[in-house]
């Protein structure tokens, strides 16, 4: 039996969110002492800085290949098989990772986390089973509060841990996802009726062949490019953001973590408080353009802080970019029908793993040409900078694409009979 309201699926909605931040706690915990673990092995932070983006490439590519694959395998099986199987993967993973005796052990680590990781796109088609439109964005910032607050556990345990162990992260890690897993084996409902499944094609669960489901409507096309140059922007966080703080403000594990635990609060309130209400006054294009343009403001500002507290300081604006997110995935969903939601969010992940290959390589590419007396780039900021250049342009594809839908819309009430 399907669940048509946001107010009647109170309970599958406390069951999932409760299932990602489980994952994004185990997830984040690894954060601050990943890349420190990377430096050790490459014996220096400007090969670590091109060889961590190597590996978030990695990961990425993996998303690509296998996000549309799980969408359509949830459109079809249903959504809780495939984030039990995903959850037991990733508790697999860091086991593995916390074993790993050299860089070719992390980068394996890396490749099948990516794999396993790519269910987020199954938490999102889940939330669009037990939500009706309207209610979207809102259940959107609820999975994006969940992430957040995940983010703010994790990395700030993360970073304890790592000064007592740079394994130790992982191996909570571990533990963490087999939590989640036993929690959903035994808590999380079926959210997709069979009725409303479709069955899998390889046609449509290609990565190319997920994409032409967002060149469906002219509109789709356009969000989609912004999601793209969105996600490629905040990818210089998962790049250089630790090595960045470490190198430019002297901050060690615990620092960084605790600095990281400040952004997932910030962006726990934005989108567990403020989307709602934002999105029910303005709507979701307005709250979606504000989002982005607040977060190209704050990206700039790290890029130009001399100080380590300038730099934590423009987390406060940096946080707004999150009102974009669930916006224009509400945006999206309302364009496909119920039975592509899998598969819409497959593509969607997809379009997000290109830019998290491409992204990574790239700025790991500008940290790495910034540092050091002799570096290419003048300014040790000048990743930021870009990222902040890259998330004006999605800003302003975001109001060019909003502007013509309403043109539309007006059209459409001006010419209906």
């Amino acid at each position: 039996m399907s669940i048509p309201a946001f107010r009647a699926g109170k309970a599958a909605i406390a069951f999932i969110l409760v299932t990602a931040m489980l994952d994004i706690v185990a997830m984040g915990i690894v954060i601050p002492v990943l890349p420190p673990l990377i430096e050790q092995f490459a014996g220096d932070s400007s090969r670590a800085g091109i060889i961590n983006g190597v590996f978030v490439a990695l990961w990425a590519f993996m998303q690509f290949v296998a996000s549309p694959v799980i969408g359509s395998l949830s459109d079809q099986y249903g959504r809780r098989p495939v984030i039990l199987l995903s959850t037991a993967g990733l508790a697999a993973d860091y086991m593995l990772m916390a074993l790993a005796p050299n860089l070719w052990w992390l980068a394996l680590g890396r490749i099948i986390a990516g794999v396993t990781s790519a269910s987020f796109t199954t938490v999102y088609a889940y939330m669009a089973d037990v939500t009706t439109p309207e209610n979207r964005a809102r259940g959107y910032g609820l999975v994006g509060a969940a992430f957040s607050a995940g983010f703010v556990a994790g990395p700030l345990l993360g970073g304890v841990l790592g000064e007592w162990s740079p394994r130790a992260p992982f191996w909570v890690a571990a533990a963490m996802s087999a939590m989640a897993f036993l929690y959903g084996a035994f808590i999380l409902p079926e959210s997709l009726p069979k009725e409303r499944r479709m069955t899998f094609s390889w046609k449509r669960a290609n990565p190319l062949g997920a994409l032409r489901l967002l060149r469906s409507h002219p509109e789709l096309t356009g969000l989609a490019t912004v999601n793209f140059l969105l996600y490629f922007s905040h990818h210089v966080f998962s790049a250089v953001f630790v090595l960045y703080a470490g190198h430019r403000y002297g901050l060690g594990a615990w620092q960084v973590g605790l600095m990281l635990a400040l952004a997932g609060v910030l962006e726990l309130i934005v989108q567990g408080v403020l989307t709602g209400p934002a999105v029910k006054r303005f709507g979701d294009r307005k709250v979606m353009v504000f989002g982005l343009f607040a977060g190209t403001v704050g990206i700039a500002c790290m890029g130009l802080a001399p100080t380590g507290l300038a730099f934590t300081l423009a987390l406060f604006p940096n946080a707004l970019w999150t009102l974009a997110m669930p916006t224009l995935q509400s945006l999206m969903t309302q364009r496909v029908s119920e039975s592509e939601q899998g598969q819409l969010q497959g593509a969607n992940h997809s379009v997000g793993s290109i830019a998290g290959v491409l992204s990574p390589l790239f700025f790991g590419a500008v940290y790495a040409a910034s540092v050091g007396p002799d570096a290419p780039f003048p300014h040790i900021g000048a990743a930021f900078l870009i990222a902040a250049l890259v998330l004006l342009a999605a800003a302003v594809l975001g109001w060019l694409v909003a502007r013509r839908a309403q043109r539309g819309h007006d059209v459409e009430i001006v010419t209906d009979p």
